[in-house]
């Protein structure tokens, strides 16, 4: 960071600039794509609400009577009633286009209930997807998992594409079924009228229209920018003492100000597009008056009546120009963000992927102490059956000037096998987990399981099946006992006793009947709070027991037992079909497994507990260590 602040805000800014830009190539998508991706969901959306959208539109067609009355009763009042000397009738006419006004708010009523059925699933399921997408992302790439533009979607977004489908069904409806009952009363009146309001009229729409691609685009890159400027700006709240500190703060400065900069260009070319809708909305708006009026000369000679004429601009005036008014505001703000934003939460297409790692000449070291090269044989290539895991030449540091915390390792793990991993604190202990799960990129080499790469491609979503990870600190939710121990292996569909009989294994295997029965049965309440650490992990192994993956990794997740019931665990663990890698704390635990792998940050090296202290400096004096700990 320092460096970075010493070489000065150009270069950095430039960088910046640059990385920017890529990102928006990265992002940029037409908006036809945008189209075929949004419009099969949407269809299957409205699919599935058939029935809301029937009521919404019984509700507007009655609304529409409402207008056609307007209009009408206007004509009717002036030719049979005032102009013809029926003062009674003319009134009469005027009561009647006064009671379609109140149909029409009675109408509106049903209206707005219609338009909540329709809304409020729409962001209900956008919160769960948000959510799932970002569970999603968390799973297949935990150490970029989402930040502060997850929660932008989850919480801006949502109620903005609420909002924005809320206002477009409303004045879209709205200027559809006021079309069918003004274009009614016309043609009821003299369809001529329809000859000279509808050609103007279509053809400020069509200038309209052609605004509405661009402004999307631009209304894309502006969320884009929203959202890095978000997660640009959460990363720095999170070192602000460190870019203090350091003297960072022109480079850090430098990360944003192009976001900030780049949304305000965004901003100015959104209120340049705004400018020219607002010329085709006048020319919508205004051109079919004009038209009308200019007229009126010659309707008047082929016999079309002054009532008619002032209904037809009782139409035009009171009912479709504030209708498309409000369409076409609607349709240039809320529609072009309504379909960037759901654009969002669609699933992400997958990329194509990455070409094949360059293979590497450096020598590795392998977990029993051999140095090979790395283009040569493998542990257990020769084996007929794939590995439960393997690392081949695998590399990690965490960040670019580090010392590699794993360098060059070797390792395979056999099916079946119960191997425990021992070092020093800060060894690389979590981080061979981490690598284990594909929680973590290796920097160079390859982390297998079961034969595939450890880490899933991006479209993988929810938990991988092929291995559990247990960390130190127990994952223990507020629900019921079966709850927790079920969610990383729900019952069978349909065989809710079959479940529990497999729970009540568990329970015994691993020694929870008494805090199961504490805590009311396999439907009573777990607390979180109310508990130990030592009874949270005890209740988390229990399920991670019950995992159909056939590789358990457990990282310090038993370190808040007692060695007796750590024994008990660990046993029944073993005893499961599958594989079991334990980073271990204690030499008793070391002792139970197969095999124990010691990582001393130099060189690795792999045997049975028996074996190693011949082989190990440093797993004797962890023995050592242990075994005063114990006496004392």
């Amino acid at each position: 960071m320092s460096r970075e602040g010493k070489e000065g805000g150009t270069v950095t800014r430039e960088g910046a600039v640059t990385r920017e830009k890529t990102v928006t190539r990265e992002k940029a998508v037409t908006e036809s794509e945008t189209w075929r991706r949004v419009a099969p969901e949407g269809r299957r959306f409205l699919r599935g609400r058939k029935g809301a959208a029937g009521r919404l539109a019984a509700w507007s067609l009655l609304e529409s009577a409402h207008t056609f009355l307007g209009g009408y009763g206007v004509a009717r009042a002036l030719d049979d009633g005032f102009l013809a000397g029926r003062t009674a009738t003319g009134l009469a006419w005027l009561a009647a286009a006064g009671a379609g006004a109140l149909l029409g708010g009675f109408a509106l009523r049903g209206v707005f209930a219609g338009l909540a059925d329709l809304v409020e699933p729409l962001r209900d399921g956008l919160v769960r997807r948000a959510v799932r997408q970002a569970l999603d992302r968390a799973l297949a790439d935990p150490a970029r998992a989402p930040g502060s533009g997850a929660v932008s979607r989850l919480t801006q977004q949502t109620e903005m594409a609420r909002d924005s489908f809320a206002g477009l069904v409303l004045t879209t409806r709205s200027f559809v079924f006021t079309a069918v009952g003004a274009f009614a009363g016309m043609a009821a009146l003299a369809p001529v009228l329809l000859l000279i309001v509808l050609p103007p009229l279509l053809l400020g729409m069509a200038a309209f229209l052609a605004t509405l691609r661009p402004m999307a685009s631009v209304q894309r890159r502006s969320l884009d920018t929203d959202e890095a400027l978000a997660d640009r700006v959460g990363e720095l709240g999170e070192g602000l003492r460190d870019i203090a500190a350091c003297g960072g703060q022109a480079a850090a400065r430098a990360r944003v100000e192009p976001l900030i900069a780049a949304q305000e260009r965004l901003a100015r070319t959104l209120g340049r597009w705004a400018a020219l809708r607002t010329v085709a909305l006048g020319t919508a708006g205004r051109l079919p008056v004009i038209a009308l009026l200019a007229a009126t000369p010659w309707l008047l000679r082929n016999g079309v009546t002054a009532g008619t004429l002032a209904g037809g601009l009782t139409y035009v005036v009171t009912a479709l120009l504030p209708a498309l008014n409000s369409l076409m505001t609607a349709l240039g703000s809320a529609g072009t963000r309504l379909l960037v934003v759901l654009e969002r939460f669609c699933d992400p297409v997958p990329p194509a992927p990455d070409g094949p790692r360059p293979k590497t000449s450096r020598a590795s070291v392998h977990a029993d102490g051999r140095a090979t090269a790395a283009a040569g044989l493998h542990p257990g290539s020769q084996a007929g059956a794939a590995a439960a895991a393997e690392l081949r030449g695998v590399t990690f540091a965490y960040g670019p000037g580090a010392a590699p915390v794993l360098d060059a390792l070797d390792l395979v793990v056999r099916p079946g096998e119960h191997l425990a991993v021992v070092g020093p604190s800060g060894i690389g202990k979590s981080t061979l987990t981490a690598l284990l799960a594909g929680m973590l990129p290796p920097d160079a080499g390859t982390v297998l399981l079961a034969g595939a790469p450890a880490r899933r491609g991006p479209g993988a979503t929810g938990p991988d099946p092929r291995r559990t990870l247990l960390p130190q600190q127990a994952y223990v939710f507020t629900g019921t006992v079966r709850e927790n121990l079920s969610h990383l292996s729900p019952c069978p569909a349909g065989a809710p006793a079959a479940g529990d009989e497999q729970l009540g294994r568990a329970i015994t295997a691993l020694g929870l009947q008494d805090l199961v029965e504490r805590l009311g049965g396999l439907d009573g309440e777990v607390s979180p709070r109310q508990l130990s650490r030592g009874e949270s992990q005890h209740l988390a192994l229990a399920a991670a027991y019950l995992s159909p993956a056939p590789l358990l990794l457990l990282d310090e997740a038993t370190c808040h037992l007692d060695p007796r019931t750590e024994e008990r665990v660990e046993r029944a663990l073993a005893e499961r079909p599958g594989t079991l890698v334990v980073v271990a704390h204690r030499v008793s635990s070391a002792a139970r497994a197969d095999r124990v792998l010691v990582l001393d940050g130099t060189r690795a090296v792999c045997g049975t507990h028996a074996e190693l202290p011949a082989r190990s400096a440093l797993y004797r004096d962890l023995v050592g260590e242990w075994n005063g700990t114990a006496d004392e």
